[in-house]
């Protein structure tokens, strides 16, 4: 029996013999020429990338099957609570300003308040030096100005106005003014022995210091 060979087998071998190569029989029959039995072709195996391809894209989804996704209301919840703690610090911060604020309005018209007053006491020295004159001239021991003077007098102290006119106690720079100094006897520090002109303050501001003469030790 003749054997007839495949076309493509002697196509191969005309190709690599135009080549100038050496001819290259591939038998890819699928019966066995001597036996007749069908032969069993063997699996291709897959490429060495393919396969490593196939590792890696196991491993990434082994890995975000892993991954723990949080649920939709979970975050939900944690945006909702983060913005609830912004918004609770900002009302405690503004809440501190308008204290901050309330407490320096009021310091402030406190301030202002106390300053006015001095000013309105200021004013009124040289009155309260006229009735001092006055009283010590025998002008005010009796009668309606007397009674007016007395009604002033009692007034400006309910606004904290004090007199200082004060003899033999320790001569005081801060509220005394020394215009005459002179030997004193049995004194040992600098003394008050008369007082020129009475000075005032208003709490614990001096208005105006009382000038005095001051007796010395000797």
């Amino acid at each position: 029996m003749p054997h007839h060979g495949n076309e493509s087998d002697h196509s191969d071998a005309r190709r690599d013999d135009d080549n100038g190569q050496k001819p290259v029989i591939r038998d890819k029959r699928k019966l066995d020429p001597e036996t007749g039995a069908a032969r069993h072709t063997a699996p291709e195996q897959p490429a060495a990338g393919a396969e490593a391809e196939g590792d890696a894209l196991s491993q990434a989804e082994e890995i975000l099957n892993g991954v723990e996704v949080p649920a939709a209301e979970s975050v939900a919840q944690g945006a909702a609570t983060s913005e609830a703690a912004e918004l609770r610090n900002d009302l405690l911060r503004l809440q501190a300003e308008y204290v901050n604020y309330r407490k320096r309005v009021e310091r402030d018209r406190a301030v202002a308040g106390e300053m006015a007053v001095v000013g309105v006491l200021n004013s009124l020295l040289t009155v309260l030096d006229d009735i001092d004159a006055a009283r010590q001239h025998g002008d005010l021991e009796d009668g309606p100005f007397a009674a007016i003077a007395a009604k002033l007098e009692n007034a400006l102290k309910t606004y904290g106005l004090e007199r200082i006119d004060e003899t033999g106690v320790e001569f005081d720079p801060t509220v005394h003014e020394a215009l005459i100094q002179q030997p004193g006897e049995d004194i040992e520090v600098d003394t008050v022995s008369q007082v020129l002109r009475s000075g005032y303050r208003a709490k614990d501001r001096v208005l105006r210091a009382a000038q005095v003469i001051v007796a010395v030790p000797a």
